[in-house]
């Protein structure tokens, strides 16, 4: 009896992480790094990074609720971009790791914006595109077409 008890609530726990991921991934068609990397390298796209969390960190949910689910982005993200989603609720892959370290994101969540080689893009003025707070869907948008510009070809 116990064991079915505790079956029963590992399911819903397993099952409500998985609906949480995907409800994180919405209309993005998230990769994982390994996969991301190898798909930008072939199709010569620029790669969006987003170390999150699907719960409990506002700007994840503000990406979440008013970036990743807005259409005019999205169909950006997913037509110019390669999008990796990395949960820094889960253990990270060494590569994973050393991706992270190398932007110094001290394990808190962190958008990189990569050339297709895993280089870091700049903007204009020579800065990383690398963002630790919440970027508003305007500013955004802006991001991405300067991104594309900015990109190794």
């Amino acid at each position: 009896m116990k064991a079915a008890i505790l079956i029963t609530f590992l399911f819903f726990v397993f099952t409500g992480n998985a609906q949480a991921e995907e409800k994180y991934a919405g209309k993005v068609n998230w990769h994982s790094l390994k996969e991301g990397m190898a798909k930008a390298k072939a199709e010569k796209k620029p790669v969006l990074v987003d170390f999150g969390v699907v719960k409990g960190c506002p700007r994840c949910e503000f990406l979440q609720k008013n970036v990743y689910s807005k259409d005019e982005i999205v169909n950006v993200i997913n037509s110019d971009f390669v999008p990796v989603f990395i949960d820094l609720n889960k253990e990270l892959s060494a590569d994973e790791k050393v991706l992270g370290e190398k932007y110094d994101y001290k394990s808190d969540c962190l958008l990189l914006f990569l050339d297709y080689e895993g280089n870091v893009i700049k903007d204009p003025e020579g800065g990383k595109m690398c963002f630790v707070d919440k970027v508003e869907p305007e500013v955004f948008i802006k991001y991405l077409e300067q991104v594309k510009g900015n990109a190794v070809r």
